[in-house]
């Protein structure tokens, strides 16, 4: 008898699902959210809340935490340095802060900021925002103090939540910019805890209009931007990656990447329709990384690709015991010998997704493609088109160069600066990236097309120059970027960090590349420094490297 009523609620999840998501686009979507838990047999009470929740919120990180309230509210949905917070208290907590962001005059439309680190602030902010229509922007805990006053302005922010560290970068605000004190703030100053300990009179929308996630883009060439990001139509994109992550419903989520940036962003999104525990550390260290996936036994990591070199270089790093079954990068390029050595220590788990904040995802390689082939950046995977295209948006044949176009479930809405936008081929969108399509489908990137060079009339990618490099024993990595030169137009300038102990001179370096690429190839410029300048997702700043 209990399989029978087992049988039919699973079938009205099935159905709600379909409804609330509009059109999953295909039988293997369901089968691969079936093959996750995400699609399964749930009481019959609790049913009534979950379905509440999505015809209320949509597909938004709202919903999905209101929901996981109704299904599993006693379970771990946040674990940080602060402690530990349930789905049923995370959802009764936003409820409170949101009624207390309408007080103050947030909602449909009205923008927040969030300056914070991984913890459960920005979390609480997106939901909270959900609730009552307001667009949240995620800012880069690494921006100028010019930089954070240029977006408030550009974006006109209300309020802008930060934690205590970041209050100062937030000087230059204009008067008209609110700022609440997250982590580190003082009780009773009317911090982001007062807020949500005070709550609010004001009642909370039925069906609130679904508010923008922006996004800010990177910025290491030029004034970041905001980009659009919407809530999911339906199921159908988180289904496409789910078919080539296999995430499993329930198990813990150790996000490392941060939460403000598209990767950690859409990691929060996967672990919330899982309803899984997310784990998170407000700073990165390589040894608490290990530490804190065996104590809370997380079963996926996601963390950019410089983690994982941070990782490798602890002495005898190993997992002890428990072993996650997934460790997904994005946000940068996973070089191919960072992609063999890792798995070559810490076993075959690695996932590699290439995406970017404007069109999501392009493709992914799992640990079979990183071992067969450690520097692609994979194949796409269901319901994504893929096409590289030459400079008169044809398409290429497969080993042949040119611009990578892709068009998926989730693209953004666009750039919130007037006239500002990406190429694109029909309904495709250009990442700006040059790859090539091998025989078996998947794809190898060869450098930025804003980055190729015109050395003495002939074209020069950075990119090989930097692979190379980066590939040999004695570097621990390696920019290479063109600069401007009176006699060929443009040269390439290479940076060198160089491993512990090692001994190497510029003519060696230039040596290595003559031997093996064109001497167009050659950096004339050979500079070592201790460090690369890099963002939080782990992307070189170009405009911060020494200018000779």
């Amino acid at each position: 008898m209990m399989g029978a009523i087992g049988g039919r609620v699973a079938s009205v999840v099935s159905a709600v699902v379909a409804a609330g998501s509009a059109a999953l686009g295909s039988a293997r979507a369901v089968g691969e959210l079936a093959r996750s838990g995400v699609v399964a047999p749930v009481r019959p009470d609790r049913l009534v809340g979950m379905s509440l929740g999505l015809a209320r919120y949509g597909l938004s990180v709202a919903a999905g935490y209101a929901v996981g309230a109704a299904r599993h509210p006693d379970r771990a949905a946040i674990v940080d340095d602060e402690g530990t917070l349930s789905f049923g208290e995370l959802h009764r907590r936003n409820d409170d802060l949101a009624r207390a962001l309408v007080d103050s005059g947030i909602g449909d439309g009205v923008r927040v900021g969030v300056l914070c680190r991984n913890g459960r602030a920005p979390i609480e902010v997106q939901i909270a925002t959900g609730k009552i229509g307001a667009d949240v922007v995620l800012l880069n805990t690494g921006m100028s103090a010019d930089q954070l006053a240029d977006v408030a302005a550009e974006l006109e922010l209300h309020t802008v939540v930060a934690d205590a560290e970041f209050t100062g970068a937030l000087a230059g605000l204009p008067e008209s910019c609110t700022v609440v004190t997250a982590f580190g703030g003082e009780p009773g100053t009317g911090g982001l805890a007062d807020l949500i300990a005070g709550g609010g009179t004001a009642p909370l929308p039925i069906r609130p209009p679904s508010g923008h996630t922006i996004v800010l883009t990177s910025g290491t060439t030029g004034p970041p931007k905001g980009a659009r990001r919407p809530a999911p139509h339906s199921l159908a994109p988180i289904a496409a990656v789910l078919s080539a992550i296999p995430l499993r419903a329930g198990e813990p989520v150790h996000i490392a990447a941060p939460l403000l940036h598209t990767w950690g962003h859409a990691a929060l999104q996967l672990a919330m329709l899982h309803g899984s525990p997310v784990v998170l550390d407000r700073r990165f260290d390589p040894a608490r990384l290990l530490a804190t996936v065996q104590r809370h036994r997380c079963d996926a990591v996601f963390a950019v690709p410089v983690m994982l070199r941070r990782v490798l270089e602890l002495p005898g790093s190993a997992w002890t015991g428990h072993r996650p079954r997934i460790v997904a990068v994005s946000g940068s390029a996973l070089p191919a010998e960072l992609a063999a050595a890792f798995q070559d220590r810490f076993g075959d788990v690695l996932y590699n997704l290439y995406g970017s904040t404007e069109v999501s995802w392009v493709s992914i390689a799992g640990p079979a493609d990183l071992r067969a082939s450690p520097g692609t950046a994979g194949r796409a995977p269901v319901g994504t088109r893929l096409l590289i295209l030459d400079e008169s948006g044809a398409a290429v044949p497969a080993g042949s160069e040119g611009r990578v176009f892709v068009g998926n479930d989730m693209p953004f809405d666009g750039y919130t600066r007037e006239g500002a936008d990406v190429e694109r081929a029909g309904d495709l969108i250009g990442t700006g990236d040059l790859g090539r399509l091998d025989a078996d489908g998947l794809l190898h990137l060869t450098g930025r097309a804003d980055d190729m060079i015109v050395s003495g009339g002939e074209n020069v990618h950075p990119g090989p120059v930097e692979d190379l490099l980066a590939g040999r024993p004695e570097v621990r990595e390696a920019a290479v970027t063109g600069v401007a030169d009176d006699e060929y137009g443009q040269r390439l300038a290479a940076y060198v960090v160089l491993e512990p102990g090692a001994s190497v001179d510029a003519d060696t370096v230039r040596g290595w590349v003559r031997q093996q690429l064109s001497r167009f190839a050659v950096p004339r410029d050979v500079v070592f420094v201790g460090e690369l300048p890099r963002n939080a997702t782990g992307k070189v700043v170009h405009r911060e490297l020494p200018r000779g």
